[in-house]
């Protein structure tokens, strides 16, 4: 199973960098936040981001 980076918490949003995409946001009050991804399939795949700095949430997902 595919596991999330801890990843960089800057620049806000989806970046692509070649080899990956870095997931970053913001939330005040989240307790955990799962990201939702769907491959060339269609199947879903479900990933908590595990980066938290501060109130930006943050993972990095190979591939």
């Amino acid at each position: 199973m595919t596991q999330l980076a801890i990843g960089k918490p800057t620049p806000l949003g989806a970046h692509y960098d070649g080899q990956g995409v870095n997931f970053t946001l913001f939330s005040a009050h989240a307790e955990r936040v799962e990201l939702c991804v769907f491959d060339a399939n269609g199947q879903e795949h479900r990933y908590d981001l595990p980066g938290h700095s501060g109130d930006i949430w943050h993972g990095y997902l190979s591939g």
